[in-house]
């Protein structure tokens, strides 16, 4: 018995401990519409409506209305005369309409009423971002119509599971982007990852709306602001590469946190983009630039370790690759491109003009023009090399026309003996031995040009 009792007493400490932590980690906000006044009207624009000065008109009295004008026509006591009657008809309200409306019977007033022409507020739809790390935290939201002059916004924030009051903050309308500011204040020391709760509340004389409550963290709503300084640049002799370069926006400071970043880009002709992630260096070259084709360039940026969200990409920027001019296939941009593989190569694709019909390539290199000197050289080697060369074969030729000393001696055979022979007369021995032949000596220049 005593068990479920106690079991009991478990489950209702248990729900009562549920309710206080709900309870707390709502914001105390009021959010309602603010109470008319009892000779308040209320219309919406564009409907007509009807004014009564009173249930009953007074007999044999004419009724006539005025409405006080405002501004500076007030001020000077003037008024607009309006048809007369117990029954005031206004058609097709505009928020000009709104205003006193007067009407007097006998040369009295008998009853004032208020106009107020309005429509009921829109529901808030927040979004919040943070700009960087030490700039405070932005909540925002669209309107898809001008609100009237009274509508009134105000946003709460507190700590969830916190049982702290939630601070108060006043929204800004911005008629130029038609949207509704908050700015948040972040306390110092504030912790990056503790969650917040937002609310959003909406109010004018004709209702409120209040929008739903958002968790949000430090962390998670940073949404830096696009990059700027975008350049794109060829580079010299590189047809097919650009360099793309940028800079931090001004309200980032890279001193003390970084950004990453993604490029886009694709040639003006393409419809589609290629997206790069780049890292935390501010520039790129793109390799597989089209030749000779102007290319739409873009960045945008995350905190580096990937908190938050991206942020809007950055203004268009354009640049064309370097363009040899005395290359011909320059123009033919489209048809030539590269495409990383994933080996780290790139596959090259040539425009079908380079190739004949049977499939066999059709370019033809063009030798680039060698310098003034390395032709003077050039051509003196071979000069000297052709003299040479015709020096000799006319020598050979002078001494082909004389003919060989030794040809006489060709074909005899020679009897040795076999004992040595006696000494032989004096007048058979040779006073000088016969000549030899003259020796030719390739590399004595003056040997081929004397004369005999």
């Amino acid at each position: 018995m005593a068990r479920p009792l106690l079991l009991l007493l478990l489950l209702l400490l248990l729900l009562l401990l549920t309710f206080l932590l709900l309870a707390a980690a709502a914001p105390q906000r009021p959010c309602g519409p603010a109470g008319l006044s009892r000779n308040t009207v209320l219309g919406r624009p564009g409907a007509n409506i009807t004014l009564t000065c009173q249930d009953e008109g007074p007999a044999n009295v004419t009724v006539t209305w005025r409405r006080e004008e405002r501004g500076p026509a007030a001020r000077g006591g003037h008024s607009q005369q309006l048809p007369d009657g117990n029954a005031l008809l206004l058609r097709r309200l505009r928020h000009e309409d709104s205003g006193r409306y007067v009407c007097s019977g006998g040369g009295r007033p008998l009853r004032s009423l208020q106009l107020l022409v309005e429509e009921p507020p829109e529901p808030p739809r927040v979004s919040c971002y943070r700009r960087s790390h030490d700039k405070d935290v932005l909540c925002e939201w669209p309107l898809r119509a001008q609100p009237s002059p009274g509508t009134r916004a105000m946003l709460w924030v507190k700590r969830r599971f916190a049982a702290e009051d939630a601070a108060a903050q006043r929204c800004r309308y911005f008629a130029r982007t038609r949207k509704f500011v908050c700015r948040v204040k972040v306390p110092p020391g504030a912790e990056d990852t503790k969650p917040l709760v937002v609310s959003t509340c909406v109010t004018n004389g004709a209702g409120a709306a209040a929008g739903e409550d958002r968790i949000i963290t430090l962390s998670g709503v940073l949404k830096p602001d696009p990059p700027i300084n975008v350049t794109v640049t060829p580079l010299e002799m590189s047809p097919q590469r650009l360099r793309v370069t940028w800079s931090y926006p001004r309200s980032w400071d890279p001193r003390f946190y970084w950004l990453r970043f993604q490029i886009r880009y694709r040639p003006e002709p393409a419809q589609t983009f290629t997206e790069v992630e780049q890292g935390t260096r501010t520039w790129l070259d793109i390799r597989d630039a089209w030749r000779g084709t102007r290319h739409l360039v873009q960045v945008r940026a995350q905190e580096e370790f990937g908190h938050g969200t991206w942020s809007e990409w950055s203004r268009e920027a354009s640049g064309t690759p370097w363009t040899d001019p005395g290359d011909v296939t320059s123009e033919m941009g489209p048809f030539s491109s590269q495409f990383p593989m994933e080996d780290g190569t790139y596959w090259v694709t040539l425009p079908p003009e380079l190739f004949g019909r049977d499939g066999g390539a059709a370019v033809e290199a063009s030798a680039s023009a060698a310098p003034p000197y390395a032709v003077l050289a050039a051509g003196g080697s071979l000069g000297l090399g052709i003299a040479l060369l015709v020096a000799i074969v006319v020598r050979y030729r002078q001494m082909w026309g004389r003919g060989d000393p030794k040809a006489e001696g060709e074909g005899q055979h020679v009897l040795v003996p076999l004992a040595p022979p006696s000494a032989p007369p004096l007048s058979d021995t040779p006073l000088l031995p016969p000549p030899a032949p003259p020796a030719l000596h390739v590399t004595n220049l003056d040997y081929f040009f004397s004369r005999e």
